[in-house]
């Protein structure tokens, strides 16, 4: 099973599927939303628990540049940057999926969604590129 699984993730990666969540949106939320308090509260090893240990981190900002990050403990790090007072961060559905928006001085500085698989957080694309946010209609939830 380990070994198919592996393959399976060997083939994703090599033909560039995306990946799709496996979970109802009310599981996603759930996750989504211990993974933001635990980034809040400074809670690394959290954090980790909630990440799938191949967690990929992908983030398009632009004419800044594209970065990936892959691995529980990398991301886990990257995100503890959500703790930022200047920051604040919405729900949003991101295709369709639990996602957020996180805003600074009054205007969205990122879009981000999240996958889930098998009951971790197993992809985060973030956006963003200032042009594209402007171009975006974005409906934020109430929390």
């Amino acid at each position: 099973d380990a070994a198919r699984q592996l393959a399976s993730r060997a083939r994703r990666r090599v033909q560039g599927e995306a990946m799709v969540s496996d979970a109802d949106l009310s599981t996603q939320w759930q996750i989504v939303d211990a993974f933001l308090a635990a980034a809040r509260n400074g809670d690394f090893d959290r954090l980790v628990g909630l990440l799938d240990p191949d967690v990929v981190l992908k983030a398009n900002a632009g004419s800044s540049g594209a970065s990936e990050d892959r691995g529980a403990e990398v991301v886990a790090g990257q995100a503890l940057l959500w703790s930022r007072p200047d920051q604040t961060v919405k729900r949003a559905l991101v295709n369709g999926t639990a996602g957020v928006v996180t805003i600074r001085h009054g205007r969205p500085f990122a879009v981000v969604g999240f996958t889930i698989r098998g009951g971790k957080i197993a992809e985060l694309d973030i956006l963003a590129d200032p042009e594209r946010l402007a171009s975006l209609d974005l409906t934020i939830l109430e929390n």
